[in-house]
């Protein structure tokens, strides 16, 4: 049975608080983004491939696969 992988993830900017639902990216780990309220870039945190999977509601698309490569 295969598990079933969730492209939407809700960011939530440290910085202000501030909280967006985002489609991921399939193929790739995105490494910045840019919170639209405060305009801080973020950055994963030290151990993580991508800001979904330090300050997403769910991990990125190749976490979720189990083939992340980062």
């Amino acid at each position: 049975m295969a598990k079933e992988i969730v492209l939407q993830s809700t960011i939530t900017c440290p910085n202000c608080g501030h909280q967006k639902e985002e489609a991921m990216p399939t193929d790739a780990c995105q490494y910045f983004y840019e919170c639209e309220n405060c305009h801080k870039v973020l950055k994963p945190k030290s151990g993580d491939c991508c800001v979904y999977c330090s300050y997403g509601t769910r991990k990125c698309p190749p976490v979720q696969y189990g083939s992340c490569n980062c």
